[in-house]
């Protein structure tokens, strides 16, 4: 029988998977991996953890070598290697030989493409100057470290997952770091007040925070960086770690012909296959369908990435046992400082933005038992389909707990859950871990509510209005602690013998800490006749920001 040729174009996540698992498929396949880097598998979402000290060894992160794939996998790795060109009609591919420039033609029978994401680096006035960083590789992280022992000051463009994590890095050395970010909120992907918990910790550790804004060009002076901002504001730093985005690596598919997506991404099938079904293509480089609606996604993550490369090898060795890859949900978390957020499927820019007709509520509870000492407050925000109640994202932050509840969330929305299945989950509870009501039990409890009309829910303080009550059913110790302009102040202990205070002709908006008195006292007003409605989160997560300082 003829040897099986397979070459894998870039390792790291989704190519070495992919190479893995086909060779424990099969033990004849000639298996041969190009990796244009000096590293053929590396832990690249541990690179900030490095830099800042929390992972002291940078070998730990160099997870497979070429001599370890060969021992262990009989795999043929050439690092320092380029793959120029695919000759799809030959079936062959060309490679340069980084080292002293050589190139050579190398026939396949399968190819699988999966070179990954660069960072993108915008065409900006002085961006060459050498003290401008991105993190993608080993080398980078290097060059970025050794740059830090020597400056104070950093600058960190863009506030993304990448970016949050450096800036709290660099913070643990020592350095002072502002971020400069285009939106008017860290991490566009999660909802603004969510995100604004976010930023009251990096506030909270002086990290200086320039939204709404973004760098237009570098001068470079001897000693030091200048960052011209589009505000007028000059930042002058030691070094600049650009993390503005990434763009998938398909020049290379893109010239051989294969079909893209409309931003650039590879296009597969269920089982990783490019419009050519003898090339296969996995990781951040290609578009997926979405889990729960069925469009396209692009992920840059590493679970998904070696999911997908176990998916293309299974289909190619087993055939009709191979499983589909069911689509992605964007999980994903990050820790900036004492502070937790994570993202699982929708948020709400995109359902409105793709016109989907949802309903979202936001609860605010203790990651475990209030009366166990050490509870922390966590917030989870749901979405769910109007119509079915079907789920379709989720967001989480906090101290602690965070991860605990994004992975409910994720597990719920592959299965199809809808919100009166997470009033009735079954988690883990004792005092130290959960509660008997966990925080995931009270987002079905409060959006079935809203499903059943029991309950009006508003997102946001009523603008000040002689036309609208604002209540605040606090405590009088905390109402006077943390005033709410305009607001009437009635604990919700003393409601039932002090409506009098009330116009029952006028809307009543109810608030409290974090969400749940205000619903009682809402049910409390709805059957007394008036017009309530309770403000979703309370006022713990809809409290005004004021701007981070500067350092």
């Amino acid at each position: 029988m003829k040897t099986l040729r397979i070459i894998v174009i870039g390792g790291v996540a989704a190519g070495a998977s992919f190479a893995a698992r086909a060779r424990r498929l099969s033990e004849t396949a000639q298996i041969t991996i190009i990796e244009r880097g000096p590293d053929v598998s590396f832990a690249n979402c541990g690179l900030p953890y490095h830099i800042g000290g929390e992972i002291p060894e940078r070998r730990t992160l160099a997870v497979q070598t070429e001599a370890s794939l060969k021992a262990m996998l009989n795999l043929d790795v050439r690092t320092l290697s380029e793959a120029t060109f695919i000759d799809r009609a030959a079936k062959r591919v060309l490679v340069r030989n980084l080292r002293n420039g050589e190139e050579e033609w190398l026939a396949y029978d399968k190819l699988m493409l999966s070179p990954g994401a660069a960072p993108v680096f915008p065409s900006l006035p002085g961006i060459d100057d050498p003290r401008v960083f991105t993190l993608r590789n080993l080398q980078d992280m290097d060059r970025i470290a050794a740059a830090s022992e020597a400056g104070k000051h950093a600058v960190i463009a863009g506030a993304g997952f990448i970016g949050l994590e450096m800036a709290e890095q660099l913070y643990r050395k020592g350095l002072s770091v502002e971020i400069v970010q285009i939106s008017h909120q860290v991490l566009s992907l999660l909802d603004a007040k969510l995100a604004g918990l976010l930023e009251d910790e990096l506030s909270k550790n002086n990290i200086g925070l320039h939204l709404g804004n973004q760098i237009t060009r570098f001068e470079g002076r001897e000693n030091k960086l200048l960052c011209h901002l589009s505000s007028g504001t000059v930042l002058e730093t030691d070094l600049v770690v650009m993390s503005i985005g990434v763009q998938p690596e398909s020049a290379l598919a893109q010239a051989a012909g294969l079909q893209l997506g409309e931003k650039g991404h590879i296009a597969v099938s269920a089982f990783m296959q490019t419009s050519d079904p003898d090339i296969y293509a996995a990781g951040d480089v290609v578009e997926t369908s979405e889990r729960t609606m069925g469009g396209q996604i692009a992920v840059p993550l590493g679970g998904p990435a070696n999911r997908q490369g176990r998916v293309a090898a299974d289909h190619l060795f087993l055939k009709e046992k191979a499983r589909p890859y069911p689509g992605s949900l964007g999980t994903s978390i990050v820790r900036v400082f004492e502070m937790a957020a994570g993202v699982t499927g929708w948020n709400e820019k995109g359902l409105k933005k793709a016109g989907i007709d949802y309903e979202t509520v936001t609860v605010t509870d203790s990651h475990h038992a209030s009366y166990y000492p050490g509870a922390k407050p966590l917030t989870l925000k749901i979405f769910w389909a109007r119509d079915d109640g079907m789920l379709l994202g989720a967001q989480a932050a906090g101290q602690e707990g965070v991860d605990k509840r994004l992975d409910v969330m994720a597990t719920a929305i592959a299965a199809g859950m809808n919100i009166e299945d997470l009033c009735h989950l079954e988690l883990a509870y004792a005092p130290p871990f959960g509660s008997a009501k966990d925080v995931v039990n009270i987002a079905g409890f409060a959006a079935t509510n809203m499903q059943d009309e029991l309950v009006n829910m508003v997102h946001e303080f009523p603008a000040a209005s002689a036309d609208v009550q604002l209540l605040d059913v606090r405590g009088k110790a905390l109402s006077m602690a943390q005033p709410v302009p305009g607001a009437i102040n009635i604990p919700l202990t003393s409601l039932r013998n002090s409506m009098d205070r009330l116009d029952p002709g006028k809307p009543v908006v109810i608030f409290c800490s974090i969400g749940k008195n205000s619903y009682f006292a809402s049910r409390v007003l709805l059957q007394h006749g008036f017009d309530a409605k309770s403000l979703a989160g309370g006022a713990f997560i809809n409290k005004e920001r004021k701007a981070a300082p500067v350092t």
